[in-house]
């Protein structure tokens, strides 16, 4: 799973139409780490909708170490 911020981006049919800004994946011990941090120093991607399968508020204690991490 993933714990991000989600823009909605106005885009053309077909194109990527949200941004997701400061990824982190979440781990079996709820412990984050930066997603795709093997593979790129970006902190922000672009995504369908789509692609999107759900989108839900994170418990409060993940929700704190998540902005305790962006900050």
């Amino acid at each position: 799973m993933i714990l991000s911020q989600i823009e909605e981006i106005g885009a053309d049919i077909g194109e990527p139409d949200c941004k997701l800004v400061e990824p982190f994946l979440i781990n079996n011990d709820d412990t984050l780490c930066p997603w795709l941090m093997e593979v790129t120093t970006q902190n922000t991607f672009m995504i369908s909708s789509d692609k999107i399968l759900t989108l839900v508020d994170p418990k409060p204690t993940l929700l704190q170490k998540y902005e305790d991490l962006i900050k």
